[in-house]
């Protein structure tokens, strides 16, 4: 084709991502070149480029979730709904490429669950083909197969406001496929960032009566509180045992029907474990690297109180889809998430700023 890609690469570990350029490939066979309009700087990223996730080999692209705009395709290439997608169309992918194969995969039905699945700036090294495998990039070469979400219906949106559903909205959807608050049930959210934000928004649709955010009084605590929460708990004016105090004096000394961990501390998940009711529900998707053991008393707090633990990890195409649809549902709260904007050269500076708390979403503008 001629034209340059440009890339930001981790070529060692606790190093700042350099400017790489290459050609442009052409796709293949059911590949898909997008270019690049928004790609999201998360937390895990942070992680990442440290050298503390397990599952990454350098030189990477990294950036897993992503917008962008189809450029070419390797033959006709068909969304989710068996839409054509063409050049020039806006386009989400599922992060994950699952093999299609497995037990996981293929008896269980479950995707996520998938032992041999790798994900666009996490698992696809730089140096193996077709090299352009994340999203910190002004383009990335989406493999074949890639399950495809059309845009092409909201062509006045900006991207970047889409970008928080490819992680945080699809991780917290897949959290309530498994476990979600009833009619009437006192939901607790730990944590205002993006993952709390969407467990606000499907808490609210689920119809709980009382959707109690606990997370320090911020704009993020404002955009769930948009969002429909009913009840924000100051994380940095009380302490554990008032937040529990105050749960139980909302639901008759009972305790939260659900709780929701999206906090990321080993803190945060003891504190939950607290918060829940007699055959309640705690949910935890805030610790993506390992942080420790966690000491609990089993028999009292799990045992004795017939609690249900779920840990929630990654997410499927059905996910990403639904938590694409609460932002084209409701854009406005969220377009509040994206408090920053970097070129792509700027990533280095994006990164840190989501490592210092600056941010509530930082996104990459290529």
């Amino acid at each position: 084709m001629g034209e340059q890609a440009r890339a930001m690469a981790i070529e060692e570990f606790n190093r700042p991502l350099l400017m790489r350029e290459m050609p442009l490939p052409e796709p293949g066979p059911g590949e898909a070149l997008v270019r690049m309009l928004a790609a999201g700087v998360c937390g895990s990223d942070v992680h990442i480029a440290k050298g503390e996730d397990i599952r990454v080999r350098a030189p990477l692209i990294p950036g897993h979730e992503g917008i962008g705009e189809l450029v070419a395709s390797g033959g006709t290439l068909r969304d989710i709904d068996g839409r054509e997608v063409r050049p020039g169309d806006w386009i989400a992918w599922e992060r994950g490429l699952s093999c299609g194969v497995c037990h996981f995969c293929v008896i269980l039905r479950d995707p996520a669950l998938c032992q041999n699945r790798r994900t666009y700036g996490i698992h696809v090294p730089m140096d193996e083909p077709p090299h352009l495998n994340g999203c910190y990039a002004s383009h990335i070469m989406l493999r074949r197969g890639a399950k495809l979400i059309s845009l092409r219906d909201f062509p006045d949106l900006d991207p970047a406001v889409l970008v928080p559903a490819c992680c945080s909205g699809a991780t917290t959807a897949h959290g309530f496929d498994m476990r979600r608050p009833e009619t009437g049930d006192t939901a607790v959210i730990q944590g205002p960032g993006p993952l709390g934000a969407f467990a606000v928004d499907l808490a609210k649709r689920a119809g709980a009566r009382n959707i109690v955010v606990i997370g320090r009084e911020s704009p993020r605590t404002t955009i769930c509180r948009r969002l429909g929460a009913t009840h924000v708990l100051d994380r940095g004016v009380t302490s554990p045992e008032e937040r529990r105090a105050r749960i139980r004096e909302l639901t008759g000394g009972r305790g939260a029907d659900w709780v929701y961990e999206c906090a990321g501390t080993n803190a945060a998940v003891s504190e939950a474990l607290g918060l829940a009711r007699r055959g309640g529900v705690v949910l935890t998707a805030g610790i993506a690297v390992p942080t420790g053991e966690i000491a609990v008393d089993w028999f009292r707090i799990v045992n004795l109180m017939n609690l249900t633990v779920q840990g929630v990890w990654l997410s499927d195409t059905r996910h990403l889809r639904q938590a694409l649809g609460l932002i084209l549902d409701n854009p406005e709260p969220y377009a509040g998430l994206i408090t920053h904007r970097y070129p792509l050269e700027k990533a280095n500076e994006a990164l840190a700023a989501v490592e210092r708390g600056e941010t509530v979403k930082a996104v990459l503008i290529p």
